[in-house]
Parts: C-alpha cells; sequence; structure tokens
C-alpha cells in the first residue's frame, strides 16, 4: 500500500466549507445564476462548459448537458450537436490560451468506468503538454496543478470573449 502524501490545494476549502448542494451539482451550478463563482464559461441551448474544480490538469474543462440524465446514448440529437461543438469550442480557447501539446477528451460513463459524478454525463477535455508526466506523479503519486483555478477561468474567459 502507498503512503498519503499531504498536498496543498487552497482552492478546496471552498467545497469544504461551502455549503453543499442538494441533489445534483451538475444540475444546480446553472440554475444558481453565479457563472464566475462556479466557472462556467459559456453557456449553450442544451450544454454548458465548465472549468473541472477537481482538475485532472491545469485547464481541464467539462461539457454538461443542462438535462439531467447519464447516457451518452440517451442524448437528443440537439445535445449531441451542441456537446460536439462546445468541445470544439473547448478546445479552441485552450489552444489559445495555454498552447498544449495535445488532449485527452472523453466520457467516463458509470463508477465501472471511473466517472466521479455518475448520475450526470459531462464531457472531458484535458490539455496535454509534453513533459507534463513527471517524476511527482509518477513517483510521489502527487498531480501538480501550477496555476490557481480563479487565474484559469479568467485566462480562458478572456479566450472566450475573443471568439
Amino acid at each position: 500500500m502507498s503512503e498519503e502524501k499531504p498536498l496543498w490545494a487552497p482552492w478546496r476549502i471552498e467545497y469544504i466549507l461551502g455549503e453543499k448542494p442538494q441533489g445534483c451539482v451538475f444540475c444546480q451550478m446553472p440554475k444558481d445564476n453565479d457563472d464566475k463563482g462556479h466557472r462556467i464559461l459559456h453557456r449553450g441551448n442544451t450544454c454548458y462548459l465548465i472549468l473541472n474544480i477537481y482538475p485532472y490538469n491545469n485547464g481541464h474543462l467539462m461539457i454538461v448537458p443542462f438535462r439531467h440524465m447519464c447516457d451518452y446514448t440517451g442524448l437528443t440529437d440537439e445535445e449531441l450537436a451542441e456537446s460536439a461543438e462546445l468541445t470544439r469550442l473547448g478546445m479552441q480557447i485552450l489552444n489559445e490560451a495555454m498552447k498544449p501539446d495535445g488532449f485527452n477528451v472523453g466520457i467516463n460513463q458509470g463508477k465501472a468506468a471511473g466517472a466521479g459524478i455518475d448520475e450526470h454525463l459531462h464531457i472531458h477535455i484535458v490539455p496535454r503538454w509534453n513533459g507534463d508526466n513527471n517524476f511527482m506523479p509518477v513517483i510521489g503519486q502527487t498531480k501538480v496543478i501550477p496555476q490557481h483555478l480563479t487565474e484559469t477561468y479568467g485566462i480562458l474567459a478572456a479566450a472566450l470573449r475573443r471568439k
């Protein structure tokens, strides 16, 4: 068994001390009308683009349908088309603002597939840079996120405004 290592992540205190929403977090956030606070970058007709607050990598985005559902095959044609458009938009703003060398784009549908929130479908866009998998996660079992989420949100929101 591996030994747990401390990791400084000051933005998590907001979640720890904050009031927890009743029900589905992905349904509640758009209803709160606090896009900056929830780090929602863009609202479409059927889906929204949001910065992941527990990222795999800096700039990790998600596309989330407004409608509460968990099965990709249950997306309407409009939801499917808009989720693809928002995936492209997310990659465009990440390319402009953060210049990644590549992307991981995917869906973890169901707990068995690794979904952290399995009751509401969401698509991940994870920017990747050559060499971003350094010794920290390999040896130290720790991932370093080099930029605070608020700063990342501001940079990506500015890139989105230029679109």
